[in-house]
């Protein structure tokens, strides 16, 4: 036993006998922590008290609950393991009740830390755990470290664990994040480690709740603007903090009661209406000012809506058409919104880029709908649908008794039948040449003839394309032709795929919603973070039917999507998705082998949260070979 952890037991031994720590023992704030224990009825040595793991509906409701927070922490964290992998230690995200929610770590330690039940679910507050970094630092707001004999209960002596605490923009307690390990790895940098993930996570957390209010970001340097090291402060219109990071605060000298019964024209030499004056239309640099006191500072204004007297606001009011409905965040969708809502309604054919599945068609409806023409006509047609002997007849109507089989008052036509609206064709790349020659003539002359004769009919719509293919390089081939191409490409507008873009949880969100109109659905937090990784190759369409499906297997109690509602060739497709590494690997370096498998094991048990027989069914192989490949691998 070493001195420090010898004096830590007599320290803790005179607590019990005294009911206090002696003078300088240790930490004040973990003095107080023991104290808080002792008064919990806890006793070093004694049993633990009975707090029963959440599980089922009560675990699924506290991930539901805090789905914001996990949100925006994951990707962090993820970065936060990658720092400390390998290391025996664990990442672990807390609630506000100190009540764990997500856990990354190494197998090795996973194994030793399901003794003290560091697992989703576990509850690790004072009153039940002693002193512990996580509960402490839910107790006291503040970054904390509970090294080895420093913890209240001796059980948990052989952990070292560093906790900071997750403030909201209004500047609550949101949760902790925590990084866990065998105090015989402890490092010095740990607490600053998880100190500043504790930031980022803010960070995020605020912009993401303050999209709709002017922002102000500040740093002493310009360079500091966009860091991790910046501070936010949110303003509403007329110049009241609505919210903050902890970094703004400090840099203004306030606390987190100020929000919401303070201005930022009492803190800085300049005002409001001036910054946003001088950042009008655009995101300016970062311009120097001065806080009240005289301190020099550089600020970068965002705003999004409002005006001061009469002031422009940065960027003008955000659209509420049909497009904007689409717009969930990615950026290269909120481009391609951008560029169609500027030609919306006007005489500019629209061509559509994208693969199979990425929402074509519902984008020019959208587009349609945000136009002059949105209560005229929208007619849709799938060129690649059509058999070619009646797709010319589909298109251009045809005249009473033209063809066998025909009706008998003739059919006006799909050009026709938009006379006023938007006409859409999609996948026009598969159209047969000869009906590109008579679409190029009804383009160029505004004018349709149906089939077996009459009179030429005028006609007006607007014209929206789409297509899969790679037009120009099939009229350079002679696969679609020249003309037509250039005369139906006013404005090309690339749809990116799924797998490109940013905004999955929102549109998992939006798709969770149709489909589920009377309850509400989410997908599991692990789960949702694999399917976004996922490559996705049929898109929004083939992950609309997923969700769809696992929908329909949830029993009526249920609220989470987990593996066990997925159709079985997704399931399929992931596993095999989880082995490419190996097999790329092996392919490459045989000698990996071992080293390659213990990786997809540990990765496939880190997703199952160490649950050994939910990871035996992600591999396909069941729990004892599962364990046989884990001691094997050692």
């Amino acid at each position: 036993m070493t001195q420090s952890a010898l004096a830590l037991r007599q320290a803790r031994s005179h607590l019990l006998q005294y009911g206090e720590c002696p003078n300088g023992a240790l930490d004040e704030r973990i003095a107080r922590s023991w104290r808080r224990s002792l008064e919990a009825g806890v006793l070093p040595t004694g049993r633990l008290q009975a707090v029963d793991p959440l599980t089922g509906n009560d675990l699924r409701y506290a991930l539901a609950t805090n789905q914001d927070l996990l949100a925006h922490s994951r990707p962090v964290m993820e970065y936060l393991h990658q720092q400390v992998k390998h290391s025996q230690s664990m990442v672990i995200l807390a609630d506000k009740q100190a009540t764990l929610m997500h856990t990354m770590g190494d197998v090795d330690f996973l194994n030793k830390a399901e003794r003290v039940a560091l697992s989703s679910g576990s509850c690790w507050q004072e009153q039940y755990r002693g002193t512990n970094a996580i509960g402490t630092a839910v107790a006291e707001a503040s970054s904390i470290e509970i090294n080895g004999a420093e913890h209240f209960l001796e059980r948990n002596g052989f952990l070292t664990c560093a906790a900071a605490p997750i403030m909201s923009a209004n500047g609550k307690l949101l949760g902790v994040i925590d990084i866990s390990g065998d105090h015989r790895s402890r490092h010095p940098h740990t607490l600053g480690l998880v100190s500043m993930a504790a930031r980022m996570i803010e960070n995020r957390l605020v912009l993401a709740s303050c999209q709709r209010h002017i922002r102000l970001h500040l740093h002493i340097h310009p360079e500091g603007i966009g860091s991790v090291a910046e501070g936010i402060i949110a303003l509403s219109a007329d110049g009241w903090i609505v919210g903050a990071n902890r970094t703004g605060l400090e840099m203004l000298h306030l606390s987190s009661t100020d929000i919401g019964s303070a201005q930022i024209g009492d803190f800085l030499d300049v005002r409001l209406d001036e910054l946003l004056a001088r950042n009008a239309h655009r995101i300016a640099s970062p311009r120097q000012i001065h806080l009240q006191d005289g301190t020099p500072m550089f600020m970068q204004v965002h705003a999004v809506e409002s005006t001061i007297n009469s002031t422009p606001t940065v960027a003008q009011a955000t659209p509420t058409d049909a497009l904007s409905k689409l717009d969930l965040g990615d950026s290269l969708w909120h481009s391609a919104t951008d560029k169609a809502r500027r030609v919306a309604g006007k005489p500019i054919p629209l061509l559509l880029h994208g693969e199979s599945g990425v929402g074509k068609e519902l984008f020019a409806r959208a587009v349609h709908e945000s136009g002059a023409r949105r209560d005229k006509p929208f007619v849709a047609i799938n060129c690649a649908a059509l058999p070619e002997h009646l797709i010319e007849a589909e298109l251009f109507g045809y005249a009473p008794g033209a063809f066998t089989g025909a009706r008998r008052e003739g059919c006006l036509g799909r050009l026709r039948e938009a006379q006023g609206g938007t006409l859409f064709l999609d996948e026009i790349g598969d159209m047969p040449l000869a009906m590109q020659t008579r679409l190029l003539r009804v383009l160029q002359e505004r004018q349709v003839t149906p089939l077996g004769g009459g009179k030429a009919v005028e006609v007006d719509f607007s014209l929206i394309c789409a297509t899969h293919r790679k037009l120009r390089e099939d009229a350079d081939n002679g696969l679609f032709r020249s003309d037509l191409y250039y005369r139906i490409n006013g404005l090309t507008v690339n749809l990116p795929a799924l797998r490109e873009r940013t905004d999955f949880q929102a549109l998992t969100e939006r798709i969770l919603a149709a489909h589920n109109p009377e309850r509400s659905v989410y997908l599991k937090p692990e789960l949702l973070a694999k399917l976004s990784r996922y490559p996705w190759p049929g898109n929004i369409r083939q992950y609309s039917s997923v969700l769809r499906t696992a929908s329909a297997m949830l029993d009526a109690h249920e609220e989470f999507i987990d593996w066990n509602h997925l159709p079985d060739d997704l399931l399929d497709d992931l596993a095999a998705d989880a082995q490419s590494l190996l097999t790329t690997s092996v392919s490459t370096s045989p000698q990996n082998l071992k080293a390659v498998s213990l990786a997809v094991i540990q990765q496939t048990l880190q997703d199952s949260h160490g649950n050994v027989s939910a990871a035996a069914r992600r591999l396909g192989i069941s729990r004892q070979t599962l364990y046989r490949k884990i001691a094997l691998a050692h």
